[in-house]
């Protein structure tokens, strides 16, 4: 595999990032350990400007080329934080936070881009800036919200941005990715079932919101199946059915349901708000009940730019010999908001036999930092030629 040498030969250096990121995960935005480390290895590879804080706990290195041209600026992006699971990898740099840890491969993420950093800090073999960005709380949080909302493409002058992405159970360093819609928007529901409690030896006297609540579970169903055309990806999953009472001989006189709706198109995503919202009071009148439905819109659709996509193509081809046209993934990615405000493409690089993403044994593997760090460098060095 055609990688850098430099960034080869740094292997073990990066790893030993990467395992010290990984012993000491972070959620959300309480990535202060972390962002400390990225940003006084940002100054110790001697970026030009190194900015912390930015959309609460994010650092962003710049570091300028030999000569600056073009006048142009490539963001490179990559996400610090962590988990809720409880990891059970077994290693001997596991988490030593109990109940968090780095479960999406974050800390690759991070320390990919860390060694890009250092390359491109040390050859400068470009004409132009490059931007280095490392965003916390993607895991729900929107960071990367945060950070365009508090100005930074216009601060640091970014043209055009890129992400990556581990990928499980694909062969180490190849990459893979699709221009248009990629990640699929990721909202969020609440629906509360309120009927009459009562005693569960006389359900005639009350109405049983379970039965309400459960016969909603199914029906929600019919909004991909029946609803939405066939050939349109969407996803509507109830993931939690609590009662209001936990005992044998009660009929509680609440249901509450939460779930997730996904979806790869806005009018679909509008239309499946709007059905959820119908089937649940709809079908809570049927049976006396009422529904009260609390719907968030979560991350919006991640959408790679077709051009910067086959930029995209050509650096990863540089590095593994080819790159893989990917499926659509229901799964949603917060870099979504920067691709809103630059052109620019997010591509998925091979982790392997390794466990699924946020599974308490999956650990990112070491051996896909070569070409990890080498595509970010290509993409400033390819983008910004000297």
């Amino acid at each position: 595999m055609p990688v850098k040498n430099r960034l080869a030969q740094m292997l073990p250096e990066i790893t030993e990032w990467r395992h010290d990121i990984h012993t000491h995960p972070e959620l959300m935005f309480e990535v202060h350990r972390t962002a400390a480390k990225v940003a006084d290895l940002l100054r110790a590879f001697g970026c030009d400007e190194v900015v912390e804080g930015l959309g609460r706990t994010g650092v962003v290195g710049v570091i300028k080329g030999k000569s600056a041209g073009s006048g142009r600026t490539v963001g490179l992006r990559a996400d610090m934080d962590a988990l809720p699971i409880m990891e059970d990898t077994g290693v001997d740099y596991a988490s030593q936070t109990p109940g968090v840890m780095h479960a999406c491969g974050h800390d690759g993420h991070t320390s990919m881009l860390l060694g890009a950093a250092k390359y491109l800090a040390e050859t400068r073999n470009f004409d132009g800036t490059a931007v280095v960005i490392f965003q916390p709380a993607e895991e729900g949080g929107g960071g990367g919200r945060v950070m365009c909302e508090e100005g930074m493409m216009d601060r640091f002058g970014i043209d055009e941005v890129y992400g990556m992405h581990n990928w499980p159970g694909h062969d180490v360093g190849t990459f893979a990715i699709r221009s248009g819609p990629f990640f699929a928007a990721t909202d969020e529901f609440e629906i509360t079932v309120e009927g009459k409690g009562g005693h569960a030896a006389k359900p005639h006297e009350a109405i049983d919101s379970t039965v309400v609540a459960s016969h909603l579970v199914i029906a929600l169903q019919t909004i991909a199946s029946r609803n939405i055309d066939p050939t349109e990806q969407v996803v509507v999953s109830v993931t939690s059915f609590e009662t209001s009472s936990t005992a044998y001989n009660v009929l509680p006189q609440r249901v509450v349901l939460r779930g997730t709706a996904r979806t790869l198109d806005a009018a679909i995503r509008k239309d499946v708000a709007e059905r959820i919202t119908t089937i649940a009071t709809g079908i809570a009148a049927s049976f006396g009940a009422v529904a009260t439905v609390d719907y968030q819109l979560g991350y919006p659709v991640m959408v790679n730019h077709a051009r910067e996509t086959e930029y995209a193509i050509e650096a990863a081809t540089k590095i593994s010999g080819s790159c893989a046209h990917s499926p659509l993934i229901m799964g949603g990615e917060d870099f979504a908001y920067m691709l809103e405000e630059r052109p620019g493409a997010y591509i998925l690089i091979g982790n392997g036999d390794s466990a699924p993403v946020h599974h308490p044994k999956f650990n990112f593997n070491d051996e896909a930092i070569p070409a990890g760090s080498s595509w970010y460098v290509e993409m400033v060095e390819s983008r910004l030629s000297a």
